[in-house]
């Protein structure tokens, strides 16, 4: 029998350690043959007549083919966010797909890793992929933030540099402006103005032409991701940009992160938001355990994971009541999401 592997579109396979490249799976359906079976032959019983079965009468065989592969799943994204930390790349990916599927805090570096969001605009999908904030990086987990965030604009056909409006041209911007140039290709760029509530009107349009003359920018759009002003005219011409194809993720995916990960990712972002003073944000949530029940609830169990030993106390709080409050309000929002009854 045939031997099917399925996997991910987006994958990309290589016939050696060297990155030779035999396929690039970027459509649903795709197929390609990687290694063909050998045959044993056919010798004398499998002819009937004597006469056939004589020594004199076979049919050589040939041996199957045996080839290490590596597999890569590659991002496939749409339209790529990028900015400084806080610029509000998560704050738009979730009004753009309407749900929350990455975390908001004030804190700065609160995504480390590229999460794609799938929104829609009439007949149109639209895959987001939203980024850790681009800033100088000083340690291990820094530089792989960075070099995520360029990872995931790399593919992307669209990009959108996000600026904020009260910080202006800042020299992390500027540090942004100048990677950019090397990496465009040709790529449609768009500038994004955030935290337009937070600055006098007169102030944008000299924002705006000093932008545009770093960077010969496609269109240039005013918003404020958090209250929403601004996203209607941006979504409908990032769709208007976009090819013709198939949809890649069902009607009602909102993201490419399981549900354990968003469940995580739900707790950090309450975990921040409550002990930013107290802990530094390199804490960890990992859903251990999903389990769907009988009466239609889930059970999800997670750990929490700190750098020090005597940050377990400041999680737990005086008679548990800190990592209690915490409970609550990280199951309340997934309650919202799931739309069940969540025993965190």
């Amino acid at each position: 029998e045939d031997v099917i592997l399925k996997v991910p579109i987006g994958t990309q396979i290589f016939g050696s350690e060297d990155k030779d490249l035999m396929g690039d799976l970027i459509n649903p359906g795709q197929r390609m043959v990687l290694a063909k079976g050998g045959d044993g032959g056919r010798g004398n019983a499998h002819f009937k007549t004597s006469t056939n079965q004589s020594p004199k009468r076979a049919e050589d065989g040939w041996p199957g083919e045996e080839h290490w592969l590596w597999l890569q799943l590659k991002l496939i994204a749409d339209v790529g966010l990028i900015g400084l930390p806080n610029a509000g790349k998560s704050t738009l990916l979730n009004r753009m797909v309407g749900s929350k599927v990455s975390i908001v805090t004030h804190k700065v570096q609160t995504t480390r890793t590229r999460i794609r969001g799938v929104a829609r605009a009439n007949k149109t999908q639209i895959i987001f992929v939203d980024t850790p904030g681009v800033f100088k990086p000083r340690r291990g987990l820094d530089r792989a933030m960075v070099a995520a965030a360029w990872d995931g604009v790399a593919d992307a056909d669209l990009v959108v540099l996000m600026v904020e409006a009260h910080r202006g041209i800042t020299d992390g911007v500027k540090l942004i402006l100048n990677e950019f140039k090397k990496l465009q290709n040709g790529r449609v760029a768009l500038l994004a103005i955030n935290k337009i509530d937070r600055v006098q009107s007169e102030v944008l349009l000299p924002l705006t032409e000093q932008m545009n003359v770093l960077y010969p920018f496609a269109a240039t759009f005013m918003i404020s991701a958090e209250k929403g002003q601004g996203l209607v005219e941006l979504k409908s011409y990032l769709a208007k940009q976009l090819p013709y194809g198939p949809w890649l993720y069902p009607e009602d995916q909102i993201a490419d992160l399981p549900m354990r990960m968003i469940a995580s990712e739900i707790t950090r972002e309450k975990l921040i938001l409550r002990l930013h003073q107290e802990i530094p944000y390199q804490l960890t949530v990992e859903t251990e355990e999903w389990q769907s029940r009988k009466d239609g609830s889930v059970r999800i169990k997670q750990v929490v994971y700190v750098v020090r030993d005597g940050h377990k106390g400041i999680i737990l709080g005086k008679g548990g009541e800190t990592v209690k409050a915490i409970s609550i309000a990280a199951r309340g929002e997934l309650e919202a999401l799931l739309e069940l009854k969540v025993h965190l």
